[in-house]
């Protein structure tokens, strides 16, 4: 990837930033800016040398979300006049955007002189604006993804032991890879959340009504791994597993304290049902430990942000899908298209 320091006479020249504002909106105001601090220094730096900037960001799944709450608060918090930038539409209310349509790639070209991906959280999708953008202009990477993938390439470039992985969630097809592949490089792995429901169930436990994938993966070499460390105890309401219990934490605690590397994508409980008690109590035990601490996933992001201990960590990522994404693969389709 190159560097937007690499770019050479920015004056005057109209630069097109793909970032990634899809933050969670309440009440029509922000609820966890992180994201949009993310990309500030990058889009001040062009300002800085002269750019024009235009801005391309989705917000909701469908593009059917208004953008006023997301402009608003950048301009709030980055202090930049808004004269000096430019926001294009929801990008996703084009069918042309997910349907990574080529023609409507090469209009949107026709807009600027560079094109800048500042957007490793979407990253992942093979979208007009993330993976065919970057072919028709002079393509470069902001300062979040280089940072996103120098922090997250250490992690099995330069691993740390003793490793532990603490994983969680509910997108198995994801998931059950990277498994696969970190009980090599690591040295523990911990399971919550439904991925756990579902190897405990593979164990001849029951799970009663608990949130399980029905679709069969290969998980014998996972099932039998003696890195692989499952919940004991629960937090269960009308028969279905909502969080690990206090047993199951306790049994973290000795591992934190002696990882010097940690990677944490969680949650750990079901997030959504404000099931956060556990995951909680970890988070603040790895942000008082001394090891090096690498976080991922939306709701994670959202949760130390309240916490207001994402500070403590080593390094915090942007992305949810496109973080487990790129520790599975080491690359990510937006960031080959910059090559």
């Amino acid at each position: 990837m190159r560097s937007i320091k690499a770019i050479k006479n920015l004056k005057g020249k109209t630069t097109l930033v793909r970032v990634d504002f899809n933050v969670p909106i309440k009440n029509g105001k922000v609820e966890d800016d992180f994201r949009i601090r993310a990309s500030i220094p990058t889009i001040k730096f062009l300002l800085k040398e002269g750019a024009k900037v235009i801005l391309f960001t989705h917000l909701g799944k469908n593009g059917e979300a208004s953008l006023e709450p997301v402009i608003k608060c950048f301009f709030e918090i980055s202090k930049i006049s808004p004269n000096k930038v430019t926001f294009f539409d929801n990008i996703r209310k084009f069918p042309g955007e997910m349907k990574n349509d080529v023609v409507f790639a090469k209009e949107l070209a026709k807009m600027g002189d560079f094109y800048v991906n500042e957007a490793f959280s979407v990253s992942h999708r093979k979208h007009a604006s993330v993976v065919l953008l970057p072919k028709y202009l002079p393509s470069f990477a902001g300062f979040q993804l280089e940072k996103e993938v120098k922090n997250l390439s250490d992690v099995f470039k330069k691993t740390k032991h003793p490793f532990l992985f603490i994983l969680s969630g509910a997108k198995f097809s994801t998931k059950i890879p990277l498994l696969k592949k970190y009980l090599k490089l690591a040295d523990y792995i911990f399971v919550g959340g439904a991925l756990a429901n579902y190897l405990l169930k593979a164990k001849g436990y029951d799970v009663r009504k608990s949130l399980i994938d029905e679709k069969k993966y290969n998980i014998k070499k996972i099932l039998n791994s003696s890195k692989l460390i499952l919940p004991t105890d629960f937090v269960v309401k009308n028969e279905a597993i909502v969080d690990i219990g206090d047993k199951s934490v306790k049994n973290l605690m000795p591992l934190i304290k002696k990882s010097k590397l940690i990677l944490f994508n969680g949650p750990l409980g079901k997030y959504e049902d404000g099931e956060t008690k556990a995951t909680m109590k970890v988070l603040k035990l790895i942000a008082n430990s001394e090891a090096e601490s690498i976080l991922g996933g939306g709701d994670t992001i959202t949760l130390v942000s309240k916490m207001k201990i994402k500070n403590k960590f080593s390094f915090v990522s942007t992305g949810g899908g496109a973080t487990l994404d790129f520790l599975a693969n080491g690359t990510l389709p937006g960031i080959k298209a910059l090559k």
